[in-house]
């Protein structure tokens, strides 16, 4: 469990560390178009390599499968804080996403291996520490780093916590060694890839480089299609399929995944966009943005420990998705109204709402998807719902930062050249926060007007998602949770598996 901790800290302070750090990175390298892409680029890499992490620890035992994903991470951390340009960092953080799949997918399904969903909750107040430690402390450490270093170190902060977390896995964790003569499902995983990828591309492309009835949209449309009902095709006819289909004839599976995939969708886009408005609209710096991200998180954690320990008194969760999703939803559109003259304590309570809505879905998506399949489709179905969770997040920031762009670009498409200067137009986009506040009175406030109106559309679009997941919700049926009363204790789930 120690080893897992670790782990679980290195995955999860990566973004909320570099999400502080974003519009001071972008006022370093430029190309401020390409936001959105730093963040795809690592969830899109996260997500093709979640459901191949995930069966290969099936396949050949998860501690070594574990070990690589975190020693991959590791390198891509590295070189993503060597960066020069931003083309150079999101290739790195592709790198890093790769690794990053098998992070969380690891720790989830060697957690599901080892403990019960019934007596999970047990072990929560462990998982919830770090989630504090990670998300209050996460922004802040991102904040100082730019601050008062380099936002280089943002990326290597990971490699002593990295190293840390190898030598702790390697020499507590004892899993039973697997040996499998089955063959991985490559042709599945390139499908998977090549759809995901296309979707991905269409949202960020879509409007921004390229007409939404282009040929290349068009294109990439097709090839999704295309490459998803392959997909479909070959799962149903190889012997390991890469992501089981069967696994969707359970009605609890199907309609966490997609509230699992919202959750990622509104989360990854506040974390993104949430700092840029702080910074630029409120003038807060990358460290008191960080700390005023801390409502969110503070909500989120708080929220999550109750219900954990709830569902292990009482065996009880369908009503936790049902809350956690309407007021997911009410907080973004609570977000969806912050404005030039929004005080930063009535955003701090706004995040808070946003959190703790996503407080009561974080670990129960987890636990109702590892209760809804078989013992020996843990590790799957641990990364499926991971996978859902990291789409939704890529989907999230390519679609909220295309939406974001469209809107401040129009916003400013009506801004006054200033005597003696050039800082007008797409070239604002491309400005740390310390450069925008040297500009012109008039300059600075129409681009805060602009990135208001942004932000309003983002979390407005926020909100309209999240009540399809509220919908979702209403539909889960209560599945007693497997490791109560009279059921398997966990040295035979163990055996099972």
């Amino acid at each position: 469990m120690i080893g897992l901790v670790v782990t679980m800290l290195l995955a999860m302070l990566d973004n909320l560390i570099v999400g502080t750090a974003m519009p001071t990175i972008v006022g370093d390298l430029g190309g401020a178009e390409h936001l959105s892409w730093v963040v795809t680029a690592y969830t899109l890499a996260t997500a093709a390599s979640t459901p191949i992490w995930g069966k290969l620890g099936d396949l050949y035992g998860r501690k070594g499968t574990f070990l690589t994903s975190i020693v991959i991470f590791l390198v891509g951390s590295a070189l993503a804080g060597l960066s020069q340009s931003m083309t150079q960092l999101i290739a790195f953080r592709a790198l890093q996403g790769l690794g990053a799949g098998g992070l969380m997918v690891g720790v989830m399904s060697i957690m599901g291996a080892l403990v019960p969903p019934r007596d999970r909750g047990k072990y929560q107040g462990m998982f919830a520490a770090v989630m504090a430690l990670a998300t209050i402390g996460g922004p802040l450490v991102g904040g100082f780093i730019t601050d008062h270093l380099s936002w280089h170190w943002t990326f290597y902060i990971n490699l002593p916590l990295g190293i840390v977390a190898l030598a702790v896995v390697v020499v507590t964790l004892k899993l039973p060694k697997v040996r499998s003569t089955a063959k991985i499902d490559y042709f599945g995983a390139l499908l998977l890839t090549t759809g995901i990828t296309s979707l991905v591309l269409i949202t960020t492309w879509g409007g921004q480089q390229y007409a939404w009835g282009s040929k290349q949209i068009l294109g990439l449309a097709a090839l999704a299609a295309a490459s998803l009902i392959a997909f479909c095709y070959v799962e149903q006819r190889v012997d390991e399929p890469m992501l089981p289909l069967n696994l969707f004839k359970n009605l609890n599976f199907t309609l966490v995944s997609i509230i699992g995939f919202i959750v990622g969708f509104a989360m990854f886009g506040a974390v993104t966009f949430l700092p840029l408005y702080q910074q630029t609209v409120q003038g807060a710096s990358a460290t008191n943005s960080g700390l005023l991200l801390m409502p969110m998180m503070f909500g989120m954690l708080v929220v999550s420990l109750a219900v954990g320990q709830a569902v292990t008194k009482t065996g009880k969760y369908r009503i936790y998705p049902i809350i956690g999703t309407a007021v997911m939803a009410g907080g973004s559109l609570l977000l969806s109204t912050l404005g030039t003259d929004t005080a930063r304590f009535t955003s701090s309570c706004y995040m808070v709402v946003l959190g703790a809505g996503m407080g009561f879905l974080m670990q129960i998506t987890m636990l109702v998807a590892q209760n809804s399949a078989e013992l020996k489709d843990m590790g799957v179905a641990s990364s499926t719902a991971t996978l859902f969770r990291t789409i939704g997040g890529s989907f999230g920031v390519a679609l909220f930062g295309a939406i974001f762009n469209s809107r401040v670009t129009s916003t400013m498409a009506a801004l006054p050249k200033q005597p003696g200067g050039d800082a007008h137009g797409a070239k604002l986009t491309q400005m740390g926060p310390a450069e925008l506040r040297k500009l012109p009175a008039p300059v600075q406030d129409l681009y805060h007007h602009a990135v208001s109106n942004g932000i309003h559309t983002v979390f407005l679009w926020g909100a309209a998602v999240s009540v399809i997941a509220v919908v979702a919700a209403l539909f889960m049926k209560e599945i007693p949770l497997r490791g109560g009363a009279g059921q398997a204790k966990p040295e035979k789930h163990l055996e099972a598996v």
